[in-house]
This record gives C-alpha cells, structure tokens and sequence, in this order.
C-alpha cells in the first residue's frame, strides 16, 4: 500500500541499520564479488567484444532516477520526412563483456537481479562494468543492442531491426527534469516527442485491452544518518518512458516466437475471485466502480495522487502475481503465450545490467533478425535462466516486503497498544481469522487476527497495534 514520507530518529536509523544486516543474512544475500569474478571483470572492461557497426551519431538520452549509475536504456526518437515516427533505442550489451561459462557468468547466474535495500544495492554485476564501462553513461562510448522502430502515425509498429552497434549518450537526464521540460515546452524535439509517442502506444494499449497500473513508488531513503520511508506518484513521463521499454519487449517476443526459440514473460487472465476481491477493496475506500465497466477501464480512471486511489492501485498488483518464464524450443510454441496484463506476447529484455534473463532474449532477437541460428550457450540455459529469474523474482519481492516492514517497525516502535481505523485488504484462504489492514493515518500496512470473529473483507475496523519492533518482528495488530 503506498505511504506518506516517514521519517527516522537517529537512533531509530542505528536499529533499522542493524536490522537490515540482519536481514540480508536471514535471506543469504550475496555479499561482496569473489576475487575471480572481479579480475574477470576488470579484464573484460580492458578486452570487450565490440562491434563493427558505429553508430555513436545518434544522439541518444537516458531517462533516469538522479542518482543512478547502472543505465541500461537510451532513447532516441524522430518524425520520419513519410509520416510516423523512428525510435531508436539502445540496450546495453552485457554479453560484450562476459563470456559464458565464465566467473562472471556463473556470478551473475548466482545473483540473478539487483537487489535495493535502504543502506547498499547488491548488484547483479561488479561496478566497474554496471556502473562503469557497460553502463550507457553520458559521453562514454560502449556496446549497445541497437533497437530501430519504425512506427505509423498512430504508434503502430510497421518494422523492426535490432543490432549490435557502438553508441554514445549525450545526457543522462531525470524524470521530473524532464516533465518540467516538456510541459514547459523547452524540450528538444526528440524529446518532446515522447509525450506524442508515449500518448498513442498508451492509446494502443487501450485498444488491445492492456493496462499499466500507476503504482505509486515506495522507496526507503537514507537521509542524514537516519532513513524515510518516501511515497512519490508517478509522473506521466514514466508511463510514456515505460511504453518504449513495453513496446521493445512485445517486439522481443514476437521475433522469438517467429524464429521458434525464446523465453517469455507470461500472466493468465485473473479469476472472477480475485477481481471480486478488488471489488470490495474499491468498496471500502469509496472507489466507484460500476459492474459494467471493465477492470482495466476503472484502473486508467484512477489518479494516483489521491491516496484512497493510490492504496486501490497498489492493491491491483496482486493481479500480477501468477506472471512466470515460460521457456519455448524447436518450434514449439507455448500456449498460452501472453502476457495478461499487456495484453500481447511480451518478454523482458530492456533491463540487462540488473536482470539475467535480458542477456539471453537480447542474443535471441539479435539472431532472429540476422536470420542465424541462436547461440547454443544461451538455448542450452534457456530452463536453468528460468528456474533462477524465478527464484530472484522471489528473493526480491521478499527483500523489499521486509525492507518496508522494517521501516514501518521503527516508525511505529513507540504506539504499540494504542488503536487505529484501519480497512480490510486481504484474508487469508483458509484462516478467516488472519488477514491484512490497512491504516490511513499513518499509512502503514500490517497483518491483523481476530479471536473469534471472521475479518470482514474491504470494510473499516478498529484496531490495536500489538508489536513493533524493528530488529525483531513486524507491524502486528488485533482486531479491537
């Protein structure tokens, strides 16, 4: 559920930092690279494989939070002189840098995605290649998967090309610079453009029945010795900077399903429970939804800014929860092959210096569109990627969750025993008794029981915190 700003005492930051190393060993985190793996790297960033094709005329531009090193995405977009649009948009090339069956390979395989914790993030790659020489960093000159979009006038894909190529950024720039820019109308032209194309792929995306959730960002900051717990909703431009990445990755999958080889990102279609649920949800924070309006209609209704929609949106994501790998060779194609939440067959593969998986597709559609037969290394590892991207999803949907708990744990360390109004947002299947709250003032969410009575779902109950302790347990609460 999204929260406001929570901000820590110092001492209340000396415990959570204790908590957090406490964690990371609880959930085996890695710790620091082997001295293999970084000799590896270090050598790989003297020796990497570059291409032939220069292609560093492009001016491209990174959108970024401020702080961010490892860049996997550059951008560059254009009107075509017939109509349309052009979009390049390069991915950094990890495989230029790390052979397979190598220390940096295995290493990578061992991590499988970056983990964000309040006080360090634990990379899938050393920080001299997804900091460094990997990274799409302004004014550095480095491999890229080079994607080429050709669009019609109203956003539709006419024709792709992906390649290897050397690119070179000209500006690393960030989300709120930029909204300022285009709403001020001083943004260069391309991009400017991102709003126009941003607008039709969502257009698009409408049409075919797809939905992006809006879900307000929960981010656990480090602030003069002590740590906030900040709630920020997203601006436009990362809906439109998130149709670029969507549309790489429809474009993916359709090559890999083409060519007969691939690993897609695939959602069934949520069950009449689970949107009933929701449904009640909407109830209780006085979210009007008419039966006849589709889910994903009510969801493109919502303003994130407004906190009853914000805790609405962020409770959709329990929709997402079934999305798995699914893994497809020698022509036989999976079925289903679609991703329910986009609405078309969709795969990751725009994220590379912080997901495993975004190597493998990347060579994929490089061999698809050259015609050549896919790199034995990447085909003969396609099930094992598989069964590690699902085993990191896991790890870093764990680590967050508990990451959030603690911060919440220290915020409220001092009210236990007071009672607060809280909604029903979730029970569990078999424990009608057990479920989840969610208070307003302060926003937190916490598990909840109930001695005798069924808890009832998307309604407001009086309830009493009964632990919170950052270093020991989690928000804990009884129903009143």
């Amino acid at each position: 559920m999204p929260r406001r700003p929570m901000h820590m005492t110092g001492a209340d930051g000396a415990a959570l930092r204790a908590a957090l190393r406490d964690l990371r060993t609880k959930l085996h985190v890695p710790g620091e690279f082997p001295a293999a793996v970084l000799a590896e790297a270090e050598q790989a960033v003297r020796e990497p494989r570059l291409p032939d094709v220069d292609a560093t005329d492009i001016p491209l531009f990174t959108i970024d939070p401020p702080a961010s090193r490892d860049l996997d995405q550059a951008m560059h977009l254009a009107k075509r002189p017939a109509g349309g649009y052009r979009v390049h948009y390069a991915i950094a090339d990890v495989a230029a840098f790390v052979t397979p069956g190598g220390a940096l390979d295995a290493e990578a395989r061992r991590r499988v995605t970056t983990l964000y914790f309040p006080d360090v993030k634990v990379p899938v790659h050393p920080a001299v290649l997804s900091e460094g020489a990997a990274s799409l960093l302004p004014g550095q000159t480095c491999p890229a998967l080079l994607w080429r979009f050709d669009l019609d006038s109203a956003g539709r894909v006419e024709s792709t090309e992906v390649r290897r190529a050397l690119v070179r950024s000209r500006a690393k720039l960030d989300y709120e610079g930029v909204q300022q820019a285009i709403d001020s109308g001083t943004a260069e032209e391309s991009l400017a453009l991102l709003k126009d194309i941003g607008r039709l792929r969502e257009a698009l995306e409408r049409e075919r029945g797809g939905v992006s959730l809006n879900v307000p960002d929960q981010e656990i900051v480090a602030r003069n010795g002590s740590f906030t717990l900040v709630y920020r909703a997203p601006l436009p431009v990362d809906g439109w900077n998130a149709q670029i990445s969507l549309m790489t990755g429809m474009a993916a999958a359709e090559l890999m399903l083409a060519s007969g080889t691939g690993i897609l990102r695939t959602l069934p279609s949520a069950p009449d429970g689970a949107v009933a649920r929701l449904r009640l949800t909407a109830k209780a924070l006085r979210i009007d939804w008419p039966h006849h309006m589709a889910y994903a209609e009510l969801v493109r209704s919502l303003d994130p800014h407004l906190p009853a929609h914000a805790a609405f949106l962020q409770e959709c994501t329990t929709l997402l929860r079934n999305a798995t790998y699914t893994v497809f060779t020698g022509g036989h194609l999976p079925s289903p092959a679609v991703h329910a939440a986009v609405a078309a067959p969709y795969t990751h593969c725009t994220a590379p210096l912080r997901r495993l998986v975004d190597r493998y597709t990347g060579e994929l559609c490089v061999a698809a569109v050259a015609n050549a037969e896919p790199p034995q290394w990447v085909v003969s590892a396609l099930e094992t990627v598989r069964g590690r991207m699902a085993e990191g999803s896991r790890l870093a949907n764990k680590a967050e969750r508990e990451c959030v708990d603690l911060v919440e744990a220290a915020l409220l360390k001092d009210r236990v025993g007071e009672t607060f109004d809280a909604t029903v947002i979730d029970i569990e299947d078999n424990a009608p008794l057990v479920g989840t709250v969610h208070l307003e003032e302060p926003a937190v969410v916490g598990r909840v029981t109930s001695r005798s009575e069924k808890l009832p779902l998307g309604e407001r109950i009086p309830v009493r915190l009964t632990a919170a302790n950052p270093g020991v347990a989690k928000v804990l609460f009884a129903r009143a």
